[in-house]
């Protein structure tokens, strides 16, 4: 029995109170993850420059031996051993992490050694911007309105990167996350009609309409 199969509504503490429900429920998925939070691709390249550094060397040297192949083959496994590894995290992550949208607030159930549920009332969410990858993902960073502040490393990785000192919550890796970033904003604004909630940054290029299609 996992912590979270005692959860009355998955994803949610509890049961929801009357006037409450759910807009919209969702996951990262956990191979974008992997690439964009956990790096694996970069690893995996700099485990490989090591490999032929590695090589290199052993083929240069004066007295080659099976000795001198021990350090590329040492380089390799500990490349597909740590490589292999972030690929674990990333897959503990994404499915301990689940992402929802109510009619009154945002909630990030996330944590694996220390689960936790973050609930974010929207009347506190100030902005949603929106980075989106070419094959539709993307990670929604939200900015809040609210004097108290969330720790980043108890956020992280569900946490815009870099923004250390005034920490934001972030749904990452989100598939289809422009109609997800959009469906935020509008519910966001309908939940405060005259609030601060008016403003949906999308930073990338490639959705040169995002903004009057999350306003519609």
């Amino acid at each position: 029995m996992s912590e979270y199969e005692n959860e009355p509504i998955p994803g949610l503490p509890g049961n929801l109170p009357a006037g409450e429900h759910i807009v919209w429920q969702g996951a990262p998925d956990w191979r974008i993850l992997a690439r964009t939070a956990f790096h694996t691709r970069l690893i995996a390249g700099y485990f490989g420059v090591l490999t032929v550094v590695a090589l290199v060397e052993a083929i240069r040297a004066t007295t080659a031996s099976p000795t001198h192949f021990m350090g590329v083959a040492t380089t390799i496994v500990v490349g597909i051993a740590g490589v292999g590894l972030l690929h674990l995290l990333a897959w503990g992550t994404a499915r301990t992490t689940m992402y929802t949208l109510t009619n009154r607030r945002v909630v990030m159930r996330i944590g694996m050694a220390l689960p936790k549920c973050i609930n974010l009332p929207l009347g506190q969410v100030g902005r949603v911007d929106l980075n989106v990858r070419a094959d539709g993902s993307g990670d929604l960073p939200l900015t809040l309105t609210s004097a108290q502040r969330l720790g980043y490393a108890a956020l992280w990785p569900h946490a815009r990167p870099w923004k250390i000192s005034t920490p934001q919550p972030m749904l990452r890796a989100i598939p289809d996350a422009t109609n997800v970033a959009a469906l935020i904003a509008r519910t966001c604004l309908s939940a405060n009609p005259g609030g601060a909630m008016a403003t949906v940054e999308a930073p990338t290029a490639s959705i040169p309409h995002y903004g009057e299609a999350a306003a519609a």
